[in-house]
């Protein structure tokens, strides 16, 4: 062998062992505090081990990213660890808490990582949307001088199985995907069993049409050279005609096995009895074993033959647990190897006792080892996380008409942005699944055009042919269009979240969907989020307010989904000048990465930064007119204000998100006929305000008597005997949980059931969230109300 494959060899052996060790240690060395089994997927990481060693060690560039296999995790922390990025108490303590991460994470784990895995498939597919984000930034006269890297996912063969990659193979395609590269980890074994017979063949030819160059690597050098003997060629046609489920089970039973079953099934047939006997079982069994997914060197070739740009998939045949006592076990996904087989490994892998932590226990040569490791260009330039500057953000501000809708105000403020020349507005990308007129984006995108690596004309608009949409294609387009698919939104707004990152150059992706199908994206929104991805999710028309539509596209959960997603702030404003201003706060904490302690004025972390959702609708509502005052405009960020601020005899406090904010003003109206002091309470964002409020909890359970959250504030003199009343065009435990935090009884109103086609006046009394049922539900106070309100106005008037 060549130095460099020599030195490969050495490092595939050094992370099988390193991996192996780390989740030993983990599961029968580190004492026992649960009781239960930590795992760590020795036999998928032990597949995956040369694939690994060839790509990162002889053939990636720093500006290559990966996003590793989840159940590879092992090798890519004992990567970091042999290069001498990671220090030996992380190893010591994987799965453990602030330990290396069961699968590679961006924001938890030390490791240089560039992509999170963990769900299945996603890691997979957001390579390709990156790639494409990598051209966007390229074709701006700001991103000319970035280096094109290529976008790899290792994959295990069962993520075949998810449908978002599918998705995402379809929407490359359309796109012109290039400087992609998926390598599959084939080895024929899932969580549950053996894959099925011929997957690879269909798989091939799902990549085929979509437009990928597939190069299946199946045989390592040692059987190609074996092939080249007398007999050989019969061997490689029993190999290809070896059912997966027999191929395991006889890797697992080893070389006596495989002798007697080749023998049974060739005969004796000279050339090939002359092959078998020319090597003893431990001899035949490492040929047999020897696939190309499973050889360093075979793999280095191939990756180095690569020679253009067009989307790659690497189909390499591998055994699950290659080179350990377990490999080809049906049950050896989450099987872990035994003390007793641990030490005879060991012993089989010459790691002295004492020395199993040791980078180079096993190296014959530390020294040239050094030499090779330091001068691997993946590595050579340090850490490739990259950083960008914040882009100042100007005023915001919206002549609103008399009644607007939020949907309508947001493509204004879109519109007003498009005609300027700030920074902000040319760092702006916008995407939607086959939505984008529908959700306002159409006046932005007829001012900043499509994007396309190649420029596409207007062909309705060559001929003269009148339409309110003037899509034209073109290089500085900023508006990437997607075909109808939720996860492939999320997907792309991860990637574009994360360009400030991945290519230094920072990005503001705001993308558009229906309300109702953010949920079939969560999935792809909880990984975005997860990575740290910054983007502005606007969910819009939403809720029974969209009345014609019909149930299949009102939302329900939505709100509830924004309060407990993490790394998402969630906003839903009734007005037009709250979502300027929230707007105008959004597009500045995005771009926000600090580590100070929380405002103790809210309790947030707002110097965190992070996503932003805004749940919108399409029902023009009358406007409050111009708002200047400071109490409205931080508000408004915080989570909510006084609209009408209740006074010391408060009776009755009626708060509410969103478009019913006519019925709640209303029936404050109506309620203020009878009743002294009606306060109307105009919340913006349930999500911040239950933050803060639960954040101020913990820090006084910490000692701090003082910490006082937003919402706690704004309560604070409301009489114990006042009734809060919700409302909202959303689940009602959304704003339910108000009268918790000073202990008021509370009546929430909203939405629990799938909707039907109607009117909005029909659906607002059908689901009582509208003026009259608001105030139905506060009109009769029971007895002891009554006793309290009259002790309580007793009390103050002495």
């Amino acid at each position: 062998m060549t130095d460099e494959n020599t030195h490969l060899k050495t490092v595939e052996q050094r992370l099988l062992w390193l991996s192996h060790w780390m989740i030993h240690n983990a599961n029968h060395l580190r004492p026992k505090v649960d009781g239960i089994k930590v795992g760590g997927h020795q036999a998928s990481s032990a597949s995956m081990v040369s694939i690994m060693t060839a790509l990162y060690y002889s053939v990636l560039r720093p500006e290559d990213r990966v996003a590793v296999k989840p159940h590879a995790s092992p090798i890519f922390h004992a990567m970091q660890y042999l290069m001498g990025h990671m220090p030996r108490e992380k190893m010591e303590n994987f799965r453990g808490y602030g330990g290396v991460q069961s699968y590679p994470s961006r924001t938890k784990d030390l490791d240089d990582v560039d992509f999170s895995t963990g769900s299945v498939g996603l890691g997979v597919a957001i390579t390709s949307f990156a790639s494409m984000v990598q051209d966007y930034v390229q074709a701006k006269s700001w991103g000319k001088a970035l280096p094109l890297g290529r976008m790899i996912a290792l994959m295990g063969d069962a993520e075949l199985d998810e449908g978002n990659i599918y998705e995402c193979l379809q929407e490359g395609w359309k796109n012109d995907l290039r400087n992609t590269w998926w390598v599959i980890d084939y080895n024929r074994q899932s969580l549950d069993g053996i894959v099925r017979e011929g997957l690879f063949e269909r798989a091939e030819k799902v990549f085929d049409a979509f437009g990928w160059d597939v190069v299946r690597v199946k045989y390592g050098a040692l059987q190609r050279a074996t092939f080249a003997e007398p007999g050989g060629e019969k061997l490689r046609a029993w190999i290809n005609g070896c059912p997966n489920q027999l191929y395991s089970a006889l890797t697992y039973m080893g070389g006596a096995v495989w002798r007697k079953h080749l023998m049974d099934d060739l005969g004796d047939q000279g050339d090939v009895s002359a092959l078998l006997e020319a090597r003893n079982d431990a001899e035949l069994a490492a040929l047999m074993e020897n696939l190309g997914g499973n050889c360093v060197q075979t793999m280095a070739e191939t990756f180095a033959a690569i020679d253009h740009d067009r989307p790659v998939c690497f189909l390499a045949y591998t055994i699950k647990g290659w080179g350990t006592p377990i490999a080809g076990h049906k049950d050896n996904h989450g099987g872990l190897m035994t003390k007793a087989q641990m030490a005879e490994w060991q012993a089989a892998m010459g790691v002295p006792e004492g020395q199993e932590w040791e980078p180079l226990a096993t190296v014959k040569d530390p020294a040239a080892f050094r030499a090779f490791l330091e001068s691997v260009p993946f590595f050579a330039k340090g850490p490739r996380r990259l950083t960008d500057d914040a882009i100042p953000v100007p005023q915001i501000e919206v002549a609103s008409d008399r009644e607007i809708s939020t949907q309508m105000g947001f493509g204004k403020i879109l519109d007003d942005l498009s005609k300027g020349d700030s920074d902000l507005a040319a760092r702006i990308v916008t995407t939607s699944p086959d939505v984008t007129g529908t959700t306002n984006l159409g006046p932005w995108v007829n001012r900043r055009k499509l994007f396309a690596r190649k420029g596409q004309a207007d062909t309705f608009r060559d001929h003269k042919i009148p339409s309110t949409a003037k899509w034209e294609f073109a290089p500085e387009g900023q508006h990437i269009e997607l075909g109808i698919a939720e996860m492939n939104l999320m997907l792309l707004l991860g990637a574009a979240g994360l360009s400030h990152s991945l290519f230094g150059k920072r990005l503001i992706p705001i993308g558009t969907v229906y309300d109702p199908f953010v949920s079939r994206g969560l999935d792809a929104l909880n990984y975005a989020c997860y990575q740290d991805a910054r983007f502005l999710l606007v969910g819009t028309p939403s809720g029974v307010t969209l009345a014609p539509e019909g149930g299949a596209h009102q939302s329900i959960a939505s709100p509830l989904i924004g309060m407990s997603q993490d790394g998402l702030a969630a906003f839903e404003p009734a007005f037009v000048d709250e979502l300027a201003v929230i707007m105008e706060w959004a597009f500045d904490y995005m771009q926000r990465s600090g580590e100070g302690d929380p405002d103790e004025r809210t309790w947030l972390r707002d110097e965190t930064g992070g996503s932003v959702y805004l749940r919108l609708t399409t029902n023009p509502i009358e406007q409050p007119g111009k708002r200047v005052d400071d109490d409205f405009r931080q508000g408004a960020i915080d989570g909510a204000y006084w609209l009408r601020k209740p006074g010391p005899n408060c009776d009755v406090v009626i708060a509410y998100q969103g478009a019913v904010a006519p019925e709640a003003i209303a029936a404050a109206g109506i309620l203020g006929e009878h009743r002294r002091d009606v306060s109307v309470l105009a919340v913006t964002s349930s999500d911040r305000l239950n933050a803060g409020w639960t954040a101020a909890q913990r820090e006084r359970a910490r000692g701090n008597a003082g910490a006082k959250s937003h919402v706690e504030a704004l309560m604070a003199g409301l009489p114990p005997a006042c009734t809060i009343v919700t409302v909202i065009d959303g689940h009602p435990a959304t704003l339910a949980w108000l009268g918790a935090v000073g202990g008021h009884k509370t009546i929430p109103h909203g939405v629990e059931h799938f909707g039907q086609t109607g009117t909005i006046g029909d659906l607002y009394r059908h689901f009582g969230i509208d003026r009259h049922s608001i105030v139905n539900s506060v009109s009769e106070l029971t007895v002891g109300d009554r006793a309290a309100s009259a002790a309580w106005k007793t009390l103050i008037s002495s």
